[in-house]
């Protein structure tokens, strides 16, 4: 760096005289004084360079004393990160070393805690082959036999075994492939019963109307009871007017009249005006009112089942259905259940399904006329069927879904089952109150003649008997097959909707008294 400043102010110092002189001797020709100047100037910039040169020097020197400190302090925390990085380093392995000594000294004491128990395993498969020997010594000359004979005998039961075993075998393969067939057919069931529904209404042969007050019931009577006289001999059905309050009610074995009868009272009472006059009107308003209702039900039928090229007078049948009830169930939304769970079947199975919604849906036309006619309804139904020309395979299926003649097809055979599965479906029927008691009595009397009974219940609407044993005379054993025994007869001797679960209970109790 001073060479470089010394090479600068020589040139400066070598090229200013020769300007000077270039100067003066071009300035001789005019004045003298000019030369004084020159030389006064060339001194003077002769002065700066030297200031300059130094100023120069000193800068350059504090820079390299700068960059010299800098890279000397970047040197020492190089160093340092240098340092600290090879103590973490000694550290780590430090801590390795130490680790693999623990195992080390560990795996030691595994190895000497295995060789003794690996003696001490030795020690004991010679004590059991001892014991093996004195036990097998011991059993020749308890049983007097030979190895060779206790092992003749032991393979001869072990064969008889092996025959009970395969019996057993067969009998559960049997049962399982039962089993198998049973539960496709009760998916399919399962399926059908899902994807269709039905509503049910109580089965009564009396209809209640509700009064506004119990004043109304003289207006009803009317003057020496001119106006019930006329309601019971326009409409057919019998009005009984007790003590009850705010009510009467309609009785007839005939459920169209009981619903002509209920909607003319009821409009009579919204009138005011009851008199024999208006009770005439108002009855026959009523009875145009039910046969409409009666063809839209009838006519609402075929379109929910899909049913096509019905006679009028069949729709017309078919609403009637409306307003009859079998053990709670609505007969006309049982016959529309019948049919959707037959063309299920039928779609499962690949028959006709137009066939059995058809069936499924008339099965039960001869309940619309079996209050006004002599026979069953199975022998209604054909006739009517019969006089409207419908097809054998219809007819068939509905003078067979009770068993009264055999099926000649598929479908009537499925019409037989869609008819069982909505009628026994749980809430689908409701028994009467005297063979719902009768159903339970005779339960408890079958549990009851069991020896050890203690007492039995029907519970859960007999769908369910709870028996409680004597536990000093029946054990958990016989409890077991009684309870089979119990279920076995129940199957034998009783008729019942779905299943009875069947519970013997067996529990010991004692008690102390703390004084």
């Amino acid at each position: 760096m001073t060479g470089i400043i010394i090479a600068i102010v020589a040139t400066l110092v070598v090229s200013i005289p020769t300007s000077v002189l270039v100067t003066s001797s071009q300035k001789k020709k005019h004045d003298a004084r000019d030369l004084e100047s020159a030389e006064n100037r060339s001194k003077k910039m002769i002065e700066d360079a030297k200031q300059e040169a130094e100023r120069i020097k000193k800068d350059a020197m504090i820079e390299a004393k700068d960059e010299v400190i800098k890279q000397k302090e970047e040197a020492d925390r190089e160093i340092k990160q240098k340092k600290a990085e090879i103590e973490k380093a000694e550290q780590r392995v430090n801590q390795r070393q130490d680790l693999v000594d623990k195992r080390f000294d560990l795996i030691e004491e595994k190895e000497i805690s295995f060789s003794m128990k690996q003696q001490a395993l030795e020690k004991k498969e010679k004590e059991l082959e001892n014991s093996f020997k004195k036990e097998e010594e011991e059993l020749v000359r308890i049983s007097r036999l030979t190895v060779e004979d206790a092992k003749r005998e032991l393979m001869a039961r072990l064969e008889d075994d092996m025959k009970t075993e395969m019996a057993n075998y067969i009998v559960d393969a049997q049962a399982k492939a039962k089993f198998e067939v049973d539960k496709k057919a009760k998916q399919m069931l399962v399926g059908a019963i899902q994807r269709c529904a039905a509503d049910h209404t109580s089965e009564a042969t009396i209809s209640v109307v509700n009064l506004p007050s119990d004043d109304m019931k003289g207006r009803i009577i009317g003057r020496e009871g001119r106006n019930i006289k006329s309601i019971e001999t326009l409409t057919g059905i019998d009005i009984i007017i007790d003590d009850t309050p705010d009510v009467i009610v309609l009785s007839s074995f005939d459920p169209i009249r009981r619903e002509v009868a209920r909607l003319a009272i009821e409009r009579l009472i919204a009138d005011g005006r009851i008199h024999p006059g208006k009770i005439e009107e108002t009855i026959e308003k009523a009875k145009v009112e039910v046969a409409n209702t009666v063809k839209e039900e009838g006519e609402r039928a075929l379109y929910e089942t899909g049913v096509i090229n019905l006679h009028p007078d069949l729709i017309q049948l078919l609403g009637k259905l409306r307003y009859r009830t079998s053990y709670g169930q609505n007969v006309l939304n049982h016959s529309i259940e019948v049919a959707h769970i037959a063309g299920l079947l039928a779609s499962e199975l690949g028959l006709d399904v137009a066939l059995a919604k058809r069936a499924g849906l008339l099965h039960d036309i001869g309940k619309s006329v079996d209050h006004e006619a002599e026979g069953t309804h199975v022998e209604l139904g054909v006739e009517i069927l019969k006089r409207y020309k419908e097809s054998d395979a219809v007819i068939n299926a509905v003078a067979a879904h009770h068993g009264d003649c055999e099926p000649t097809t598929m479908e009537a055979v499925l019409i037989q089952a869609a008819d069982a599965v909505s009628a026994s479906r749980p809430g689908a029927r409701r028994e009467t109150v005297d063979t719902y008691i009768k159903r339970l009595q005779k339960l408890e009397e079958i549990c009851d003649g069991y020896k050890g009974v203690d007492k039995s219940y029907a519970i859960q609407a007999g769908r369910e008997v709870r028996i409680i044993v004597k536990p000093e005379q029946v054990d958990d054993s016989a409890a077991t097959i009684m309870a089979r025994n119990i279920a076995k007869q129940i199957e034998a001797e009783m008729n019942y909707p779905g299943q009875i679960k069947v519970n013997v209970i067996r529990e010991t109790r004692a008690v102390e008294l703390a004084k």
